[in-house]
């Protein structure tokens, strides 16, 4: 049986690669070619190719890796897939990118966020950068795809916009876990309160769709429910 891939937009899907709790994500070009956008932990490639096969397409269709930080959830598996699919490299903030060339998530200030880094959950394999991103960059992907710097999770920590779809990928500056919204834990940021202050500009952002890299979307009032958030949690 395939893995699960849910349907966000036309040509715009989420992928579960650890339940709702880990997503990847899919844009596929009406010329076919598809790009993903974060990588999982290690054993995620073959959840991601399986889910990509559900809809049609192999790992040669995969043009574009792209990464939102330098985490090892989101690119643990960034190596097997440049593999498989024969990319050269991946897509990264420019801010992330010295991490993602060595293998390892920037440093956290609190004691437990360090410990965290030293350890193996805080390493993975290194891969080479094909692209660094900056805050701005509209992607050829899918009629154009928006970077949006929101640091603090990791120096260089991105959200994406597709705005022909009205989609909104906030990465790990929000999570939406157990369906409650919520800022990214503490002490995984390189700096909690750089994170909260960068979140609010994805309430400043036209989208109809909010999909979390750890857990499901939300599809009704998104951006009202994301404004409302950041206007009601503490900072």
């Amino acid at each position: 049986m395939p893995a699960p891939i849910v349907l966000l937009a036309p040509g715009v899907y989420r992928i579960p690669t650890l339940g709702d709790y880990i997503n990847s994500f899919a844009f596929v070009d009406e010329d076919g070619q598809v790009t993903l956008v974060d990588a999982g932990l290690t054993r995620a490639p073959a959840r991601i190719v399986a889910a990509l096969a559900g809809i049609g397409k192999r790992p040669s269709d995969v043009t574009r890796i792209l990464l939102t930080h330098a985490h090892a959830d989101h690119a643990g598996g960034a190596r097997e897939l440049l593999d498989r699919t024969g990319r050269s490299g991946v897509d990264v903030h420019e801010q992330d990118a010295g991490f993602v060339r060595e293998g390892r998530a920037p440093s956290q200030l609190s004691t437990m966020g360090r410990l965290i880094s030293r350890s193996p959950m805080g390493t993975f394999a290194a891969v080479p950068v094909a692209t660094e991103l900056h805050d701005g960059d509209v992607l050829e992907v899918a009629g154009g795809l928006r970077v949006v710097h929101t640091p603090g999770h990791t120096p260089g920590h991105i959200s994406l916009l597709h705005e022909d779809t009205g989609v909104l990928i906030t990465g790990d500056a929000l999570m939406n876990m157990a369906q409650r919204m919520r800022y990214s834990f503490a002490m995984v940021c390189t700096s909690a309160h750089q994170n909260e202050q960068s979140a609010h500009v994805l309430g400043e952002l036209e989208y109809s769709v909010a999909a979390f890299t750890h857990g499901p979307e939300i599809r009704e009032n998104a951006r009202e429910r994301v404004r409302e958030f950041l206007r009601m949690a503490p900072t």
